[in-house]
């Protein structure tokens, strides 16, 4: 099965109710983008972005990689955020890590994976930054709370970019939140680090990592 046919039975089914539901659908989409939300979520197949937020195709500008993660030198992820604020604008950096992920799992392991390993280096080092308290909780506790502390790292290094620092110095309205989603009931959880002037940074990045 080299075309894999019903995937594209699948988009024409799709194609034909998006037109049916709204017949400028795909008109007004390929006349532009402007979404107010940029989305920098996990790889994982489980957590689609559009879907989960309930969102339409143009209404979400998306990142993802293996556990969410914000790298300085991931110009990848830089310049996403870069089109995402200073091209289209956007006016909410939504930073969304999910239970059960993988890649945090994996980090918190001592045995090779391979060429992953040098990407999760990166959520090594926020384990050991955290490890006096993850190791006083039981395995599962300890797993999910670095899911979420996993996220608010993330969250502290995209408001650290120069590229969101210098829309705060343009006067740009622009909000940095940290979310975690839960497979198993699909609900969204706010982590209670939402940022919006880098006045706010250190406050609230300590009070979320107390909590």
């Amino acid at each position: 099965m080299r075309n894999l046919k019903h995937l594209f039975d699948n988009n024409r089914q799709w194609s034909q109710k998006m037109s049916e539901l709204d017949p400028s659908f795909f008109p007004t989409l390929a006349a532009q983008q402007s979404p107010q939300y940029l989305w920098v979520g996990c790889a994982d197949s489980r957590v689609p972005a559009n879907e989960i937020i309930g969102l339409l195709p143009g209404e979400v500008f998306v990142h993802r990689n293996i556990a969410n993660a914000v790298i300085h030198t991931d110009l990848n992820c830089l310049s996403v955020l870069q089109y995402g604020i200073e091209v289209l604008k956007v006016k909410h950096v939504i930073v969304c890590g999910h239970y059960g992920c993988g890649g945090v799992r994996v980090a918190m392991q001592t045995q090779e994976f391979g060429l992953i390993d040098n990407w999760l280096r990166h959520l090594k080092d926020i384990y050991q930054k955290h490890e006096a308290v993850l190791d006083t909780l039981p395995d599962e506790q300890r797993f999910d709370r670095f899911c979420e502390l996993n996220v608010i790292e993330q969250v502290y290094n995209v408001c650290h970019t120069t590229i969101v620092q210098g829309a705060w110095r343009r006067g740009q309205s622009l909000s940095i939140h940290g979310w975690i989603y839960g497979l198993q009931d699909g609900l969204l959880k706010d982590l209670g680090v939402t940022i919006t002037q880098p006045d706010e940074i250190s406050a609230l990045y300590r009070m979320a990592v107390k909590s």
